[in-house]
């Protein structure tokens, strides 16, 4: 199941390692994409047209690292050619509506009979079974019923959408990437693969594991900006600047809070830390201060401190900032700047090893490479038919 040798230095933690990845939108490309950055060999199967909502694939970062080939899955020997790369792979992830991979032939126990030690990652919203588990959604749907949504915002508007970090990312390709890892070990360890049923619901309900014990204890309130972490509390949020710019606040201990009141001039205000009868008070001395200096001038004040506090940047500021260019925390490549790989490791680094990879690019190398039959000629721009993803 994988190549032998050394890894050479970028190649990353999971170099050897081949994963077939049933190309589909949101999170199931950026989990292949972790699993590429960490050195995985991923051969992404794209469809003859792309995917919905696709962007350029030149600017597709989510496709970084990784190769591609096309299939179309509703041709006759569409099926047989998944199955071919599933016997070769270690990993596969698809991301249908539950019961398209078995209607295609590509499911679980066909992948298996040709490979059983084979992971099988399925990457859904509502998972594999349940009432919704046919439906259609996306990631705000998958957050509203897990309660991470209605945590989010202000008390007197309606709940702020946190993009689709929350969902799609967070709690769906991160526990998809965590759960096929886990399953991989299990596989090496016994020789026998497994299925990992990754949905959203579950993983977003997941990260909120803290705040319901917090809940539980008498320590959380159920609604929006009543609590510590939520921005109920005035030395946990943002406030805007002289110039329309933000600051962020998180002066929680003791320590850290002397230090952003004595910066902002407001010692008179340190009993109100635990006197929630004056966080109103609290809060607009706070806003007043912040609203005398530009965004520039707060952050120079506190550089160099314990207060906690950060300006809020932009995308396109946030990779200028000196900290994230001394770490390479975002990186150029092919002319986009870019997240770089994370984490990072001591012996086995990482890198952005190719740009985003074009669709059917790399057929005739990846049947070399896992000694496949050879492919027809694929047609990328054919238009035809698409599996329906459940997302």
């Amino acid at each position: 199941m994988t190549t032998a040798g050394t890894p050479a230095p970028g190649d990353g933690p999971l170099c050897g390692v081949r994963v077939v990845e049933l190309a589909g939108i949101g999170p199931g490309p950026f989990a292949a994409m972790l699993l590429a950055d960490l050195g995985a060999d991923v051969v992404r199967v794209d469809r003859p047209g792309g995917p919905g909502l696709a962007i350029d694939p030149a600017f597709d970062v989510t496709n970084r690292n990784k190769r591609s080939i096309v299939v179309d899955l509703k041709a006759p020997d569409g099926p047989a050619r998944v199955l071919d790369l599933a016997e070769r792979a270690d990993i596969l992830i698809e991301g249908y509506r539950p019961g398209v991979a078995e209607r295609l032939g590509i499911g679980p126990g066909d992948c298996h009979a040709r490979n059983p030690r084979l992971v099988y990652g399925r990457m859904t919203g509502w998972g594999q079974d349940g009432p919704l588990a046919q439906r259609a959604g996306h990631d705000i749907a998958y957050i509203a019923l897990t309660g991470t949504l209605g945590m989010i915002g202000r008390p007197d508007e309606p709940p702020a959408v946190p993009a689709n970090l929350l969902g799609d990312y967070a709690g769906g390709s991160l526990y998809l990437v965590v759960g096929v890892l886990a399953a991989l070990h299990h596989a090496r360890a016994t020789g026998t693969g497994q299925v990992v049923d990754a949905a959203i619901v579950d993983g977003t309900a997941h990260l909120s594991a803290m705040i319901h014990g917090m809940l539980a204890a008498g320590g959380w309130q159920d609604r929006r900006a009543a609590n510590l972490l939520d921005g109920g509390c005035p030395y946990y949020g943002t406030y805007e600047t002289a110039d329309g710019g933000y600051m962020a606040v998180g002066a929680l201990e003791g320590k850290f809070y002397a230090d952003f009141l004595r910066l902002l001039g407001l010692d008179d205000l340190a009993p109100a830390r635990k006197d929630w009868t004056r966080w109103g008070e609290l809060r607009e001395r706070i806003a007043a201060a912040f609203k005398s200096r530009t965004r520039a001038e707060w952050t120079a004040v506190f550089a160099d401190t314990d207060a906690c506090v950060a300006p809020v940047l932009s995308l396109r500021e946030a990779p200028a900032h000196p900290h994230l260019a001394a770490r390479g925390t975002f990186t150029d490549h092919g002319g986009i700047t870019q997240p770089a790989p994370a984490p990072r490791f001591s012996a086995t680094p990482t890198a952005v090893r190719t740009g985003p990879a074009r669709p059917g690019a790399d057929t005739a190398a990846v049947a070399r490479d896992w000694g496949l039959p050879a492919p027809p000629t694929d047609d990328p721009d054919d238009p035809a038919d698409r599996v329906t993803d459940g997302g």
